[in-house]
């Protein structure tokens, strides 16, 4: 009974909003903490940015804890991704790797403590695990790109090479200059100069850019925005079905209730 309680007491703390922004408070210092490593600062100012930061950590520990303690079955913790993830950094993070060779990893891992917000908060979780489902489909749209990129390449480093042998004298160099023509940087300058020698020159890089910057770009929003859909329809269900099944559990208790105040009546009569 008190195991249940403690239970419920670690639930409600886990589940509590001003815990999550406390959260998500601490793991913002943390980033600016590790940035502030990364300045020359006076040797008073560094001690206190390393007791800050084993705070932080010590932190970081108890909050793990009380989202571990608050779990029903405690195995069922770590089948969660995130969770694994969230208490292996915990775990670095408290080995002593300041000093020697494995400092960097020790300076990497408080860095990546900032990814600890994508398993806080909801929202964001739900956004990478679209990114990693919506892959599949974004590798036959970058096959295509290809395509499109090395046909455009072959044809430039053909006909402009004499122009500008730097911008396209093979295929490789042809598409990184394509590549600086899809992100706009200075691709005016670029055209204007092949528009020298070839004054219809401005077709290959205007269809070239429709096809990559407009349509690839809003073909890949498409897909993305597509399955993010799909995931907070998938994630609206499994609420749903999580509050019918408490709504189950309470109807259940009730019926068993009535059924032994039933049975006490019958005992008094």
């Amino acid at each position: 009974m008190q195991a249940n309680s403690l239970n419920s007491r670690f639930q409600q703390i886990k589940s509590n909003k001003i815990f999550e922004i406390f959260v998500i408070s601490i793991i913002v210092f943390s980033a600016l903490v590790v940035g502030a490593k990364t300045y020359d600062i006076p040797p008073a100012v560094e001690q206190a940015v390393v007791v800050l930061d084993w705070l932080i950590t010590v932190i970081f520990v108890i909050e793990i804890t009380i989202r571990f303690l608050a779990e029903d079955r405690k195995s069922r913790f770590f089948r969660s991704p995130w969770n694994l993830f969230d208490t292996l950094i915990v775990l670095i993070s408290i080995i002593p790797i300041e000093n020697g060779e494995l400092a960097v990893i020790g300076r990497l891992v408080r860095i990546f403590r900032v990814l600890r917000m994508v398993s806080i908060v909801p929202e964001l979780r739900v956004l990478i695990v679209s990114l990693m489902k919506a892959l599949p489909q974004l590798g036959y749209v970058m096959l295509l790109m290809f395509i499109i990129y090395y046909i455009y390449a072959a044809i430039g480093s053909t006909f402009f090479e004499e122009i500008n042998p730097q911008l396209w004298g093979d295929v490789a160099v042809s598409m990184l200059t394509l590549f600086r023509v899809m992100t706009f940087e200075d691709w005016t300058d670029v055209m204007y100069e092949t528009m020298t020698v070839y004054s219809l020159s401005w077709i290959y890089f205007l269809s070239f850019i429709f096809f990559t910057a407009f349509a690839f770009l809003n073909m890949v929003i498409g897909i993305v925005v597509s399955v993010m859909e799909k995931e907070h329809q998938a994630l609206a269900a499994a609420n749903g079905e999580d509050g019918s099944s408490e709504l189950a559990a309470i109807r259940q208790e009730l019926s068993e209730l009535k059924a032994l105040i039933k049975s006490q009546r019958g005992d008094f009569s």
